[in-house]
């Protein structure tokens, strides 16, 4: 995403927001009411309000219970925009402080109420028009990655060398933005049953998805898409003419750009490849079931997510010195790999959070120990916190989701704690998650107003509450 703020208690003033009351006031009760008031928020969902309610009463550490409070309604609080679309349930959700849906972010957003909504119809409804709505964009551009709530605008990328249109935001193309939106699907259709979203439009998506996958195996050359921008930083833009650094074709993905919305280096992209099978294997799934006349389409997606699978087998893992078999970042199919992860998700650490590996596959487990050292190069520790950064923000910032993550793919109790602890100790007395924070200085931090981070964040909670709940006194 654009326009990162670096925000300390100075700018905050400067920018007219108000610090926390433990800041202005001495005086003032240790966890002041940071949330929104009732009538300000965006939307009241019973069954996010009784998890609140039950995480507060049980768990006896009261800045926990107010983080969660904060956190993991912020999405519902303050993003979402729900209405009717043609009879239909429609929601357009911005990321915070930037006005305008990514693909990849409202799902990431949603997700953690999915768990919710056999509990709450007006919940369940919210999450078929986000679905809705990302049906709407990727017909609309499957090479985007960012949209606006109003089709006809024209905003402030608009001069990208590539094929804007209106209503596009931003147009990044990143896999995982066409993953996120199945991933989602798929576990609200077996959460719910509903097949209602699903229909022709839904069923012409997932063609483009495959489509779009299929050309950027790049097999028959570049293809249509291309991107550059006028800019001086480097991760913001692709060279050789927009189509970035060549590849050799063996069957994999490439990507653009990273889930940060950073540039690839090399386009083979691993994790986002690795989303890409399980999101392929779970539209197989739906169509099979739900459009029998998609037969071909299911079939096809299917062999996709094999040909991906058995590359991924081939060409991803390496011999690292130390750590031995270890999963690359990024390749170009010539012999060059990265190794590093990035702190946005798909990552390498998250892939058993997506249900691409088993969190006791060895080479994960491998690769795990790589990137939470300092061999990452994008690892960062300092006397606040350790975790993943990325070159998004720069060095030495640590990214709450990383930590976040970390904790969702811990089976280790001592570790799960450490990130809790971690994400308890450098909130920076706010009440909520930021984009990221300096390693040495929690008060120096990026994007105050970040739902993903809020929400997630809030799901770790609710998982350990549910599994491990003596991690949390």
């Amino acid at each position: 995403m654009n326009r990162r703020t670096f925000v300390g208690n100075a700018s905050l003033l400067a920018a007219g927001l108000a610090l926390p009351t433990t800041i202005l006031a001495a005086a003032a009760p240790a966890f002041p009411v940071v949330r929104p008031a009732a009538s300000q928020r965006r939307f009241r969902s019973k069954a996010v309000e009784a998890a609140i309610a039950e995480f507060k009463k049980k768990v006896k550490d009261p800045e926990l219970g107010w983080l969660f409070e904060n956190c993991f309604p912020s999405t519902l609080d303050t993003t979402v925009t729900y209405g009717q679309r043609g009879g239909r349930p429609d929601t357009y959700v911005i990321t915070g402080d930037i006005d305008a849906m990514w693909l990849r972010d409202s799902s990431a957003q949603v997700w953690p109420y999915l768990q919710l909504i056999d509990r709450d119809v007006p919940l369940r409804n919210l999450v078929a028009g986000v679905i809705n709505r990302q049906t709407h964009y990727v017909n609309k551009d499957p090479y985007a990655n960012a949209f606006y709530g109003d089709d006809a605008k024209v905003g402030e990328w608009a001069t990208d060398h590539t094929a804007m249109q209106p209503g596009v935001h931003e147009r990044k193309w990143e896999i995982d933005s066409l993953c996120y939106p199945i991933r989602l699907a798929y576990h609200y259709w077996k959460k719910t049953g509903d097949a209602q979203p699903f229909d022709a439009q839904w069923q012409q998506a997932i063609r483009a998805t495959l489509q779009t996958f299929r050309v950027q195996q790049r097999k028959q050359g570049l293809g249509p898409y291309k991107f550059q921008r006028v800019t001086e930083k480097a991760t913001d833009t692709q060279p050789l003419g927009g189509y970035g650094y060549p590849v050799r074709p063996n069957g994999l993905i490439c990507s653009a750009f990273r889930p940060s919305d950073d540039a690839t280096l090399y386009p083979y992209l691993i994790p986002s490849n690795f989303m890409a099978v399980v999101s392929l294997r779970q539209a197989a799934e739906m169509l099979a079931a739900l459009a029998p006349a998609e037969a071909a389409t299911a079939a096809d997606c299917t062999a996709l997510a094999n040909e991906v699978e058995a590359a991924l087998r081939q060409h991803a893992v390496v011999d690292h010195p130390q750590h031995g078999k270890i999963y690359a970042y990024e390749i170009d199919g010539y012999g060059s790999q990265i190794l590093m992860d990035d702190a946005n998700v798909p990552s390498l650490v998250t892939l058993p959070y997506l249900g691409a590996v088993p969190a006791t596959d060895p080479i994960y487990q491998n690769t795990r120990k790589f990137l939470l050292s300092e061999a990452n190069p994008f690892f960062f520790k300092g006397t606040a916190a350790e975790g993943v950064g990325g070159p998004h923000v720069g060095m030495d910032m640590i990214w709450p989701i990383a930590i976040t993550t970390r904790g969702l793919t811990s089976t280790d109790d001592a570790e799960i704690r450490a990130c809790i602890q971690a994400l308890k100790t450098t909130h920076a007395g706010t009440g909520y998650m930021h984009e990221s924070f300096h390693k040495d200085d929690p008060k120096k931090f990026s994007r105050p107003w970040f739902a993903w981070a809020n929400t997630i964040f809030g799901e770790f909670l609710w998982k350990v509450y549910q599994e491990k709940p003596h991690l949390l006194t």
